[in-house]
């Protein structure tokens, strides 16, 4: 489908175990074995191996329809500060999701690298813009395939969720009561009442309980990596020089 809009497309591979290589190439695209580097930095991979500078980023999971292609097809943007929100169709297994958040998604996809790029975070990379940027919505719908069913957004969750607390870590975020016990409730509340999440059924009431479930467990996993960092720092604090180098040696070894 992208081969109507480009003679330009690069798949960036991490380690992939199905025939995703081979199928790829064999629809003309070019295919790059890259070490994982986290979301936004792989995504960067990809944008500066990119013959030419406007940019249109697909995840894996994700599908153009006919209505999007011919949008981009006739589009003649003469600004190169001026970015793309694709509007979103999300999918739990082969359902489509309506409402909640999942049913209000929206991102900027289409953009010229020369002055757009994204963030290297180890998750939910987001786009840096530049000054007096330019945002024009296309018409038709990037479809999300986002998980097979429940256990498998479940697994997704638990590793996002990971990777936030990581994330948080760095930027030097707490996980306070209120994050750890009222966060969550309130986005089960905004994805299910608020957001109408209800009207989706079951898949509305799964993806509302993964939204409570991710909330908290970002907030308990940065919970322990804060002791861990804590207790990593005073058992230093009270070592010999020289055991305290070896404490770090070892700590990179593993």
């Amino acid at each position: 489908m992208l081969k109507e809009i480009s003679n330009d497309i690069i798949i960036i591979d991490n380690d992939s175990t199905d025939q995703t290589i081979n199928i790829a190439t064999n629809y003309g695209c070019r295919v790059y074995k890259k070490n994982w580097s986290g979301y936004g930095a792989n995504k960067n991979k990809g944008v500066q191996l990119a013959k030419n500078n406007w940019i249109l980023s697909v995840d894996g999971d994700e599908i153009p329809d006919e209505a999007l292609l011919k949008a981009i097809a006739v589009l003649k943007p003469g600004n190169d500060k001026t970015v793309f929100d694709i509007p979103f169709k999300a999918y739990l297994g082969n359902k489509l999701i309506r409402f909640g958040n999942w049913g209000r998604d929206h991102h900027i996809r289409l953009f010229n690298r020369i002055h757009v790029r994204w963030t290297e975070t180890p998750v939910h990379e987001t786009l840096i813009l530049p000054k007096k940027v330019a945002v024009q919505k296309l018409a038709g719908y990037l479809h999300h395939y986002s998980a097979k069913n429940e256990q498998e957004l479940e697994t997704k969750i638990m590793h996002y969720a990971q990777l936030s607390a990581i994330k948080y870590l760095k930027n030097g975020k707490k996980a306070h009561f209120t994050k750890l016990y009222l966060a969550p409730s309130f986005h089960f509340v905004k994805v299910y009442v608020f957001l109408l999440g209800f009207l989706d059924g079951k898949a509305g009431f799964a993806i509302a309980k993964m939204a409570f479930k991710n909330t908290w467990l970002k907030y308990h996993y940065l919970s322990k990596a804060a002791q861990t960092a804590k207790q990593k720092q005073l058992y230093q604090h009270d070592l010999p020089p020289v055991m305290a180098y070896e404490f770090n040696a070892n700590a990179r070894a593993k």
